[in-house]
């Protein structure tokens, strides 16, 4: 009974973890990419913040471009005393009074304000559209090293089913040696317990399996109760050579942090510029156009559409208003925009200075990675052919169980080391690739 418990979770286990596909496809890396950027809600987030831009680039344009233009009318009834109009003398009659008007007007000159603020509505929709491209490759990311992390342990639970079922098969047979009286029962139990072992680190890979598909799930924004089958293929690698300084350059010139800052510094220094004009006067040029009707208790008007031609007026204006003392107003924001531009330039080389340093650390990382996985691989082949020779001495009853578990362990860490390798190298070269103007979702 103790046997037949052991085979049933060990075959529960590999039938969770390998069965196949159901009705939805099976999701490659770059699939996964793609449906957590078109599903993330970072990313919506983000698409409205642009959406703000657009708007504030078309404000910005009519507010340069065109006049302000505006309507409006009143009514009232006057109760005592008032002014007739038409004799320009004191009466006390209840009269009602009806106005229309339409005005327009234009900043012949206001300090380049308007014009300033449609440049920095351009460059603020270029600052949404980068962020977006940022969010996209922060997400990106993150689903890389999810979905390695899911193909990592898939790959470790295939090779501990394989485990239990040689060390479950080896068990039999030390069974039966024993009844023979070839095996001690000391070499049974030692068995009996590296099959528990392997059922263990069996369950406990498992466990760690579904977890990380649970966190690609999430970071993908996967349906929740939907099976999510992804591909647990090993890929294939290649060194790519770079050179890092041609990296750095393009990275410092196109990398949507460093654009961002730069644009960043440049609003702040276009708003200072803004502030600084506003201590000059401003001209506008305003024309209009205004006409009334009224009545009179106990007294004869004229029809509404006589006094409504009759009444009317037109005036054309131009005002110039000349800033001479605000409280300082003016002058602290200048100072407030020289700060703002201070700390604009200074998060620029920093932001520069990051960038650069993330660019030389992503390539030292990234061939670091490539060497520990060329000696990862090559200490996986020694310890397979040497996992090899001690399973076959064991079966000779030329080594003790113990000194098999023991090369066995060096085998499955040999292994997990090798793929473990190839993952950290695969992300630390797209991130390389990235810095070189690929797109993590493109490679």
């Amino acid at each position: 009974m103790k046997n037949l418990f052991i085979i049933s979770v060990v075959m529960g286990l590999a039938g969770a973890v390998s069965a196949p596909a159901s009705a939805q496809a099976t999701l490659s890396l770059k699939d996964c990419m793609a449906y957590a950027i078109s599903h993330s809600t970072k990313v919506r987030i983000q698409q409205a913040a642009s959406g703000d831009a657009q708007i504030a680039r078309r404000d910005a344009a009519l507010a340069l471009f065109t006049p302000q233009i505006s309507a409006q009318t009143y009514a009232y009834y006057n109760f005592g005393r008032s002014i007739d109009p038409q004799t320009n003398t004191y009466f006390n009659t209840t009269s009602f009074h009806n106005n229309y008007g339409v005005s327009a007007g234009y900043d012949l000159f206001d300090g380049f304000k308007a014009v300033n603020n449609y440049k920095i509505s351009k460059t603020g929709l270029l600052i949404a559209d980068s962020q977006e491209k940022q969010v996209e490759a922060d997400i990106c990311l993150a689903v890389m090293e999810a979905y390695y992390n899911v193909v990592y342990y898939k790959r470790l639970c295939d090779v501990y089913e394989e485990q239990v079922a040689v060390a479950g098969q080896a068990l039999t047979k030390a069974k039966r040696q024993e009844e023979l009286g070839q095996k001690g029962h000391a070499d049974v139990i030692q068995m009996e317990a590296d099959l528990a072992d392997r059922q263990y680190d069996l369950t406990n890979t498992y466990n760690m399996y579904q977890d990380q598909k649970m966190t690609l799930s999430d970071l993908m924004f996967w349906p929740l109760g939907e099976e999510l089958n992804i591909d647990t293929s090993m890929p294939v690698w290649q060194v790519e050579p770079v050179a890092t300084e041609s990296i750095v350059d393009f990275a410092l010139e196109h990398n949507p942090a460093v654009k961002i800052a730069s644009w960043q510094a440049l609003n702040a220094r276009r708003e200072l510029s803004t502030a600084k004009w506003q201590l000059l006067p401003s001209i506008g040029l305003y024309a209009g156009w205004s006409t009334s009707y009224y009545t009179y208790q106990g007294s004869t008007t004229q029809p509404f559409w006589n006094q409504f031609k009759n009444n009317g007026g037109e005036y054309v204006e131009v005002s110039l208003q000349i800033p001479i003392w605000n409280r300082l107003m003016r002058h602290s924001t200048i100072s407030r925009k020289q700060h703002a531009l201070d700390k604009a330039t200074a998060e620029l080389d920093q932001k520069r200075r990051d960038v650069e340093s993330e660019v030389r650390r992503a390539v030292q990382d990234r061939d670091g990675a490539a060497t520990a996985y060329e000696l990862a691989q090559r200490k996986a082949e020694v310890q397979a052919e040497a996992y090899t020779l001690n399973l076959k001495k064991l079966e000779q009853g030329l080594i003790s169980p113990l000194e098999f578990q023991t090369a066995n362990n060096n085998y499955l860490k040999a292994q997990a080391d090798e793929m473990n390798s190839l993952f950290k190298y695969l992300i630390k070269q797209a991130v390389v690739r990235y810095y070189k103007g690929v797109e993590y979702v493109n490679q």
